[in-house]
């Protein structure tokens, strides 16, 4: 086992919040009366750029069947809700597998992680390449479906880079960077297979244009695979933080995946924020899988523009990521700024429901930039948020169940939106998805704030201050007597 993904296997005092780590990092500080050296290296930013461009490739592959839904049921010959099912396969097939590779991460660490990840999803490109044929879907099926397992080697990675390699004033800026490759990967994804396979009605043609467009991803995704060999790096020599100094020195015994597990489900702050990150990432989902739908419903013949108008909720919500980083690793208020961004999020879906039939584009596409700057933007602040409310149990197995319980709902709101726009119409649709938002930001004022990354770092801070100043003092004061106990 990696040292740096060691956690305790005890309980957080409920009332206290301090954990062996934090005492580990004191009588660090008692018996040297120094604290432990720490270093951030330049190698870090690769590190995390590198990890944002497989995310890429990979998140890429989730939406380019359903952006352009209808010249896939075409060229199949299959229905609207079996190529609804070549996204919602990334879905359903996180939620069995998410556990054990938790626990594959805690065990073997971030490279082990990431070798798999950009191996399954180069595996998942060159199987799609031999599918460009009428009668072959099944073909296709499979290697969406090897994608979408390689995504549950990624998604829970964000944070685990940000802690392991970044310094505590930018772990959420790190985090941002790290969820920031997943979204242009779902930007391009929208924008660039209606581009690449128009809506010819030669089949041949058609299956010529599917076939570039599947080698390009092919290429890309090899080319990272051999970068990922190369270049990713387990951890750092030196330890970027204090925090990480004391989990270096965990013992591995003291370890357990189960007890931590068991550990997270009893903390209720944090249970709350998985069912709200879940409500909204969820919502999100559906929109992206069924934005097809939608706008071709009100605007026939515009399958280009139904994917710039994917790109452009993507990209805002990049640029809402990257802003709501730098303002968490400024301003530490992940609560307010986590409720804030929630209460926008439902009303910019309420007002993208109804502006999407006025019959004006360019209506569209601002009230759909104005809900993805929010609910895409919301994606790092759920990670962050987890990481304090749980600390020091491990971010890969927080982040984990955060995104099980988005793909839960996930699933549920794609089938469900669907069934209401074939019953009813887009309007009904989206108005159930924001229901779900209303009661998703109730929950979401109920989240207690308790941010116990911070108040280690503080204190492991005072600890090394007050070894520096009483050096002569050879009882070693302690500020964390509830660790003792």
């Amino acid at each position: 086992m990696d040292e740096e993904s060691k956690r305790v296997d005890g309980e957080v005092n409920d009332n206290k919040h301090f954990s062996k780590t934090d005492a580990d990092a004191e009588l660090t500080f008692e018996h040297h009366n120094t604290p432990p050296e720490t270093r951030l290296y330049k190698k870090r930013w690769i590190i995390v750029l590198l990890f944002s461009s497989y995310s890429l490739c990979n998140s890429y592959q989730w939406i380019q069947y359903g952006i352009i839904n209808n010249i896939f049921m075409r060229f199949y010959g299959v229905d609207s809700f079996t190529i609804d099912w070549m996204s919602m396969i990334y879905m359903l097939t996180y939620i069995p597998l998410i556990f054990p590779v938790s626990w594959l991460l805690d065990k073997k660490g971030l490279r082990v992680i990431a070798l798999v990840a950009a191996a399954m999803n180069c595996t998942g490109t060159w199987i799609k390449v031999a599918s460009a044929r009428p009668d072959l879907f099944p073909v296709t099926f499979l290697g969406q479906f090897t994608c979408s397992v390689a995504q549950v080697f990624i998604l829970g990675m964000p944070s685990r880079i940000a802690s392991v390699w970044f310094g505590s004033e930018e772990v959420s800026t790190a985090c941002s960077i790290g969820v920031f490759g997943n979204q242009l990967g779902i930007a391009i994804g929208f924008l660039v297979p209606p581009i690449l396979v128009p809506n010819v009605e030669d089949l041949d043609e058609l299956a010529a244009h599917i076939r570039v467009m599947f080698y390009i991803t092919a290429g890309v995704a090899t080319f990272l695979f051999v970068l990922v060999v190369i270049v990713f790096q387990e951890r750092p020599e030196i330890p970027p933080t204090l925090s990480q100094a004391a989990a270096r020195q965990i013992s591995p015994e003291s370890y357990s995946y189960t007890a931590s597990i068991l550990r997270l489900l009893r903390n209720k702050a944090f249970i709350l924020l998985v069912i709200t990150y879940g409500l909204n990432v969820g919502c999100f989902y559906g929109v992206s899988t069924l934005l097809n739908r939608m706008i071709i419903e009100h605007y026939p013949g515009e399958e280009v523009n139904a994917g710039r108008i994917g790109l452009t909720i993507v990209i805002s919500g990049m640029v809402g990521s990257l802003i709501c980083g730098i303002w968490l690793d400024r301003t530490k208020t992940y609560k307010q700024t986590t409720l804030a961004v929630y209460v926008m999020s439902l009303v910019g879906l309420v007002i993208y429901a109804f502006t999407l039939d006025l019959g004006h584009l360019w209506v569209v596409f601002i009230t759909a930039g104005a809900l993805g700057f929010f609910m895409t933007g919301y994606l790092p602040l759920g990670f962050e948020f987890a990481v304090e409310l749980t600390y020091p149990e491990s971010e890969g197995t927080s982040s984990g169940l955060l995104n099980c319980s988005a793909q839960v709902f996930g699933i549920i709101f794609t089938i469900c939106q669907g069934k209401i726009m074939d019953s009813f119409n887009t309007l009904a649709g989206n108005l159930f998805l924001c229901a779900f938002l209303l009661i998703g930001t109730f929950i979401t004022a109920c989240i207690k704030s308790d941010l116990r990354r911070q108040l280690a770092n503080q204190q492991a801070l005072a600890a090394a201050a007050l070894g520096r100043s009483d050096v002569q003092d050879h009882s070693g004061t302690s500020l964390l007597p509830s660790t003792h106990m």
